[in-house]
């Protein structure tokens, strides 16, 4: 008797062993599992802090370039678009070159184009080059005129960018910009913005000198107007306030 009990002992034991052996697997499975998780989620918040930091870096980059933008891109009204355009002119050693609408001028504006008429005769006599492309529309004659006579290149040509943003360049290194308060050639320019950038002084000149190869040279603009209207010199110079004489020598 004393046999069977052991050996049943004996075999109770064993297959307890064996009945609780598959528990023991499953916690050390979950043990490793719960090792794993606790990498991971050491792992994510060390990328969530890497990540913040970042944010916060880029955010005051951000912030510098901002601050560097609104130092740099001035907003002009129109009085000041008018005397920054002028003072950046006198301030050119090489050459100017303007995308302008040559609206007829009237009322202060009168003022306005006769002091640019007066830098460019002085920058002429300093040897500077001065060029403006307008739109090619009849009425822009005028102002095609006051500036040619004062000794800048002009031509007319049919890109549309004059119609909304006007500008000049200095010297490949310093823009002045004109916005109107909607959009067409005959909105009068409202309010400006005087950019040093030589990056987009060579983006406008590139798409200026694109415009400037397709568009009409002033003399040739105005013979074709001449020819297309067949009035008299004495009409035509009334209705687009050029010089009589003007019309003679270019009929």
């Amino acid at each position: 008797m004393r046999l069977i009990v052991k050996f049943s002992r004996k075999n109770l034991g064993a297959n307890t062993a064996r009945r609780f052996y598959p528990l023991r697997n499953w916690e050390i499975k979950l043990k490793s599992i719960e090792i794993v998780l606790l990498i991971l989620e050491s792992v994510l918040l060390v990328a969530t802090v890497v990540l913040l930091l970042y944010s916060l870096k880029e955010g005051r980059s951000r912030k510098k370039l901002l601050l560097e933008v609104g130092r740099a891109a001035k907003i002009l009204t129109r009085q000041e678009y008018f005397l920054t355009v002028m003072d950046s002119m006198m301030e050119a050693k090489a050459d100017v070159i303007g995308f302008i609408t040559g609206r007829p001028p009237l009322g202060d504006d009168e003022k306005r184009v006769k002091s640019i008429v007066v830098n460019i005769e002085r920058l002429s006599k300093r040897g500077v080059k001065v060029k403006y492309l307008i739109p090619k529309l009849h009425d822009r004659l005028h102002v095609g005129y006051l500036y040619s006579k004062a000794g800048a290149e002009v031509r007319y040509g049919t890109c549309a960018i004059a119609n909304d943003i006007r500008y000049i360049v200095v010297d490949d290194k310093l823009v002045v910009a004109g916005i109107p308060e909607s959009t067409g050639e005959t909105e009068a320019t409202k309010k400006g913005y005087r950019i040093p950038s030589d990056s987009l002084a060579s983006i406008l000149k590139e798409h200026f000198c694109r415009c400037w190869e397709e568009g009409v040279v002033y003399e040739e603009y105005l013979k074709e107007i001449i020819k297309q209207t067949g009035v008299t010199p004495k009409l035509l110079g009334k209705e687009l306030q050029i010089d009589e004489k003007e019309l003679v020598k270019h009929s």
